[in-house]
């Protein structure tokens, strides 16, 4: 039956192996693979052990991790700075990788990333709707992506 079989820990160099081979395969933060190692019931002073591993192997990277989430997450999912800033907050990265990753953006995707949000949003709006309704639609859609509202406006202006 499955499920019903208690999990037997992993050995120290059983986890070590497989998080050094997740983290090979793509960018994972501390928090991703602490999570992996407490659900392989891997005991803390172990997984204390395998981070400090993989840091000085520099299979993780805090600095890395956030520049490529970051545009990940502008490409793929058009996100704005807000709501990549409070992904990575929760993910417990430091905030000097953060914002560093921020800066890093390139300006003129991210602007072309929230042009190209509004216009396919502003096409599923309804004519009916007058400019006052349609504008404040547009503009909650696109704070709940994580652009700010200068950001939002200066492209409203010129859409």
């Amino acid at each position: 039956m499955k499920g019903t079989a208690s999990k037997k820990p992993l050995t120290f160099e059983e986890a070590l192996s497989r998080m050094a081979a997740f983290c090979s395969l793509s960018e994972h933060c501390e928090s991703e693979v602490r999570e992996r190692l407490q659900k392989a019931a891997v005991s803390a002073d172990d997984a204390d052990r395998i981070v400090d591993y993989l840091y000085d192997e520099q299979y993780l990277d805090a600095a890395r991790y956030c520049h490529a989430f970051s545009c990940d997450r502008l490409r793929f999912a058009h996100w704005g700075r807000v709501k990549i800033q409070q992904a990575l907050r929760l993910k417990g990265l430091p905030d000097g990788d953060i914002r560093q990753a921020l800066d890093e953006l390139p300006e003129d995707e991210y602007r072309s990333v929230l042009h190209n949000t509004l216009q396919q949003k502003l096409r599923s709006l309804s004519d009916d709707e007058d400019d006052y309704t349609r504008r404040g639609k547009l503009i909650r859609f696109a704070t709940g992506r994580g652009f700010t509202m200068d950001e939002i406006l200066d492209v409203l202006d010129n859409l």
